[in-house]
């Protein structure tokens, strides 16, 4: 009651009956009186009788006092007047569909009232109005699970058996040498386990825990969808977070619903609930039977205006989401192919350790072994606690050499990789959804392209006029007859999704609607004079079609006011327009017959406009006599226009680029062949030399589908332009590419286009102006809808298969060196040189910095001069086999060599010698770390100065060697270095730069070099011949 005091109603009151006032006045005051009165009661009933009520506030129907004579709107009130609303009735009512319910609440339009809400001009669009109803009615956002903490990660990491082992052997070994030494000098190797797998788990942890919030920063990107509200009387795109209740959302084909709402106003409107229900029917959603729209779910059919009565957690979708935790651990092709490698190498390390630890138990127990140049082991003479000592340290060895060969490092780089390159895609306008897409493009040896919005620009003109068989300038465009101009503006003023926003200033009116009805709009309204307003409160619209894909036109039905005439209006692909017209008419108003003549002409005029790369669209008309349905044939033309799409800037080169990286563009359009072939030369997609080969390069999607499935597969290869195509005509060449084993990418906007984004191997949607449901089925979306950011996609694509190879490279060289050195040393000597800790530490700069450094390398244009990669092409090819190969017999053989003369070479004893072996083994990691960048070109230096992390981890890495060795002998088991033996090191480790540069000159066969092993014949056969690849319908 308080609100309605700050009015003075009571004065109002007094006043009822003041001849003052006129008839539809006295009506409004009277209506409020008894609403008042109805209230006082109320109240007062509250008052006497507080405990007999439900606690719960009814829903108010409550409305301002509103003045007939100077129009005010229903929002004319700040928020802060609305009365109570029983939000959780209304919220129920939408969950149980309670039709009745909203009934009594004054339907819909009573709920709107009760909301403030203006149907015609929405809410207030001001900050201090959103953010009222925010804390009234909360926002449309859900409670998601807390993230996986750092705590997590490290639980996880815990898991990995040989990090248990390694532990328990850290425990034994900490525990007997203290017992040995005493604790202060006893801790040193148990002690230094302990800190190396501590190291491991805190690196690894920290990596995935980086990785699990890069998702969701990622995931937060592509919930952030872009609505369209009404606001202030303007139509504007909101994101979907900020949507309040009480707004009013335009909804259109292809479209998520953004939260739970009331149908408004619209035509036609179905939507698909399958996400909610289940159920694969569409539902049909109108103001009278069903005018319930939930959140989460897609409009697949129509359009509409929509009340959202409740959002984020109130609303079913919700609620759901908040229980659905998303899962980041999804596994690429790539990474399942690493698993395997990763396995197999595993299973190699077992076995090497396992003989390892065989051969050092029987030396040790023969009395082989010596410590202190005594033997280690003397029968029953040597304490319990010295053999169980000495076994722990054979065990800890030994799992070591597992920890070192099991590359984990792999997974690590895939991850790495892939969250670098999502990361720096998203700066070059393309947001990776699925993380397979990421390495999957690189394999891409065809892109189906769109033409509208992604090869142009999707900013439309009216550029030419033709009324009939006359064309129709600018400056003459008052020669029309009114008749004519009237049917004109009501073909472009009610057949169209957009709408004229007149400003304030009265300047030039705003247009809004998709690129193509706005580019009709603001042609009819500033050059043939159309007042949108008039025309809509001149006519009643009865029945609407929306553009469909299959007949590329919409239609309206609608009913003229002044003389109770109905009239069919339809607009859309002029030679589909054209060919259900018997008529057309002339600039005087006269209709004459389209005789074969006359639409041989008229055709004639849409090839010119075609040909001219514009897309020509044609309106139709018929007075209908009962006005039941959409009349299709025996229509009157009314005139056709030619929109002006300009190409985008630079797209002609990016498609250049695509031919150079051995990628085929295919343009699919929906425009007529003329315009496709127009815009195709005009994009590089079909060549002017290549006059002989147009006509089997371009084809209509009619006559592609109607191909026998032989000459479909036979052709499919040749064609570059599709015209005239329907979403089903693009999903069948998806199909039949994918058969022939291409690896297809194909871009799509529409709803339609989801069936063919999902068969292709990647799905590329349009961010701009792609609708929810195919950025849903889509992999990647293009931010920008620009083919220019395609071609960027397809480089990143194959930096990321490039960089991972590059660290399978460099860390099967680590994994094969190790190997051998320890195994022949245990064999030979009785002993490892390297030890679990140095070992250890090797893994830790290998995998985890090495992952850092070689995973982060940014895409260069040489990776684009390359073919791409194939389905069953092997992961570690030849080139990477000589490489590795090559580097890894230098080491073994230099460390070897140190192992065994060492002593003698530089006169050193024991400790310097072992410690040499160690420091000049990390020294070629490190410089192998420069050749692994590179694997065919010669220059490994070139561009080395724009990876800073590469050179930053380089430098942390000799840094943390130089402490290990100098400063950490006890923890290490090393001793001090003099300068020349590091210089000794460092010249042993940078002879590995001159044989990578020689190794480049080593040519290679085109057979894979693992094939050999399991068909030895090959090993006569001439490379010349290649095997044939089978066609797979999946990635490997």
């Amino acid at each position: 009651m308080r609100d309605l005091k700050e009015y003075d109603y009571s004065a109002l009151l007094l006043n009822l009956t003041t001849s003052s006032l006129n008839k539809a006045q006295r009506r409004w005051r009277f209506a409020y009186a008894a609403i008042y009165s109805m209230r006082a009661m109320l109240s007062l009933v509250k008052e006497i009788v507080p405990g007999r009520i439900d606690p719960k506030p009814s829903l108010s129907l409550s409305y301002t006092a509103l003045e007939s004579g100077d129009g005010a709107n229903i929002n004319s009130m700040p928020l802060s007047h609305v009365p109570d609303i029983d939000q959780e009735r209304l919220v129920e009512i939408m969950k149980g569909k309670d039709l009745t319910g909203i009934r009594a609440l004054g339907g819909v339009e009573g709920v709107a009232a009760s909301l403030r809400t203006n149907a015609t001009k929405g809410i207030h669009g001001n900050d201090q109005e959103v953010s009222r109803r925010r804390d009234l009615f909360g926002s449309n956002t859900y409670h998601k699970p807390p993230p996986k903490g750092l705590l997590f990660f490290v639980y996880e990491a815990f898991k990995d058996t040989t990090i248990l082992i390694l532990l328990a052997c850290a425990t034994l070994a900490l525990g007997f040498g203290i017992k040995e030494h005493g604790i202060k000098e006893g801790w040193y190797e148990g002690g230094s386990i302990f800190v190396a797998v501590f190291l491991v788990i805190v690196v690894s942890a920290l990596s995935n825990f980086r990785q699990e919030r890069q998702f969701d920063k990622l995931s937060k990107i592509s919930n952030n969808i872009k609505v369209e509200v009404l606001r202030d009387g303007r139509r504007q795109h909101i994101s979907i977070f900020d949507v309040v209740v009480g707004d009013v959302v335009f909804l259109k084909i292809g479209d998520q619903i953004p939260a739970d709402g009331l149908f408004l106003d619209g035509h036609s409107l179905q939507v698909d609930e399958s996400s909610m229900t289940g159920e694969s029917d569409h539902l049909e959603v109108d103001h009278k039977d069903n005018p319930f729209l939930f959140s989460g779910t897609k409009i697949v059919d129509g359009f509409a205006q929509m009340l959202v009565v409740s959002v984020g957690m109130s609303t079913t979708w919700g609620e759901t989401m908040s229980s659905i935790n998303q899962d980041s651990s999804e596994r690429t092709p790539l990474q399942v192919r690493l698993d395997t490698l990763t396995s197999t190498i595993g299973k190699i390390g077992l076995t090497v350790a396992a003989l390892v630890l065989v051969v050092l138990l029987v030396r040790y127990f023969t009395g082989n072994t010596e410590k202190e140049d005594k033997r280690e082991y003397n029968g029953s003479k040597t304490p319990v606690d010295s053999v169980v000592n000495s076994v722990v340290r054979i065990v800890a060895a030994a799992v070591t050499i597992v920890v070192v060969a099991i590359p984990e490092g792999l997974p690590l780089a895939v991850t790495l990789t892939l969250a670098y390159s999502m990361k720096r895609m998203m700066s070059d306008q393309a947001m990776v959804r699925k993380l397979s897409a990421c390495e999957t493009m690189g394999s891409a040896t065809v892109i189906c392209t769109d033409k509208t919005g992604t090869l142009t620009l999707n900013e439309m003109k009216v550029t030419k006029f033709w009324l009939g068989q006359e064309s129709i300038h600018e400056d003459s465009t008052k020669m029309i007859s009114y008749d004519v101009l009237d049917l004109l503006y009501q073909g472009t003023g009610l057949n169209t999704t957009g709408s004229v926003c007149l400003s304030d200033s009265g300047s030039t009116p705003e247009f809004s609607g998709s690129p193509t009805e706005k580019a009709l709009l603001s042609w009819t309204v500033l050059n043939l004079g159309m007042d949108m307003e008039s025309v809509k409160q001149k006519h009643d619209v009865l029945r609407v079609e929306t553009f469909n894909s299959a007949k590329k036109r919409s239609g309206v039905l609608v009913r003229r006011k002044s003389d109770n005439t109905f009239h069919v209006h339809w607009k859309g692909a002029a030679e589909m327009v054209l060919a259900t017209c018997s008529h057309y008419y002339t600039s005087t108003g006269s209709v004459d017959l389209m005789d074969s003549t006359a639409k041989n002409k008229i055709q004639a005029i849409i090839q010119g406009m075609a040909a001219s790369s514009l897309r020509c669209i044609a309106f139709a008309h018929k007075v209908s006599s009962n006005g039941s349905g959409l009349e299709e044939d025996g229509l009157t033309l009314m005139g056709i226009v030619g929109l002006k799409d300009p190409c985008r800037p630079g797209v002609s080169k990016a498609v250049e680029t695509c031919k150079l990286a051995g990628v085929t563009i295919k343009m699919i359009t929906g425009d007529n062949v003329f315009t496709a072939k127009a815009i195709a030369f005009e994009c590089g997609i079909l060549d002017h030399s290549d006059k002989d080969e147009e006509e089997e390069a371009v084809v209509e999607g009619v006559q592609f589908r109607n191909y026998t499935d032989e000459e479909r597969m036979q052709k499919v290869e040749k064609i570059r332009v599709m015209a005239r195509s329907s979403p089903s005509d693009k999903l069948l060449m998806v199909k039949c590419l994918r058969l022939k084993g291409h690896v297809v990418a194909v871009t799509g906007d529409g709803t339609n286009d989801a069936p063919a984004l999902k068969e292709a191997d990647i799905g590329l949607s349009m961010g701009i102006q792609g609708t929810e449901v195919a950025k849903e089925s889509s992999d990647i979306v293009i931010l920008d809808d620009n083919f220019t950011s395609v071609a960027t996609v397809l480089k990143w694509g194959r930096c990321v298969y490039n960089n991972i190879q590059k660290f399978i490279q460099f860390q099967l060289t680590v994994n094969i060196a190790a190997l051998v050195i320890n195994f022949i040393a245990a064999v030979s000597a009785g002993e490892v040189p390297l030890t679990a800790v140095q070992l250890l530490w090797v893994n830790l700069i290998m995998d985890t910095l090495g992952a850092l450094a070689l995973a982060t390398e940014r895409p260069t244009n040489e990776l684009l001069k390359r073919k791409p990669v194939g389905r069953t092409e092997a992961l570690i090819t030849n080139v990477m086999w000589r490489n590795l190969l090559v580097q890894s017999l230098y080491q073994i053989a230099v460390l070897l060599i140190l192992q065994f003369k060492g002593m003698s070479i530089f006169n050193v004893p024991k400790e310097v010698k072992d410690t040499l072996i160690f420091n000049t083994f990390v020294l070629c990691q490190v410089f192998n770390e420069f050749n692994a960048r590179e694997m065919e070109k010669k220059n490994v230096f070139q561009g080395i100065h724009r990876n800073r992390l590469f050179i930053g981890i380089i430098a942390i890495t000799i840094v943390l060697q130089v402490i290990m060795v100098e400063f950490l002998k006890k923890f290490a088991d090393t001793v001090r270095l003099n300068g020349w033996q590091w210089g000794t090191c460092i010249a042993i480790a940078s002879l590995s730069w001159p044989i990578g540069f020689f190794t480049k000159f080593i040519p290679v066969s085109e057979t894979p070099f693992l094939s050999y092993f399991k068909n030895p014949k090959s090993l006569f056969k001439s490379s010349r011949y290649p095997s044939l690849k089978k066609p797979l319908k999946s990635l490997p």
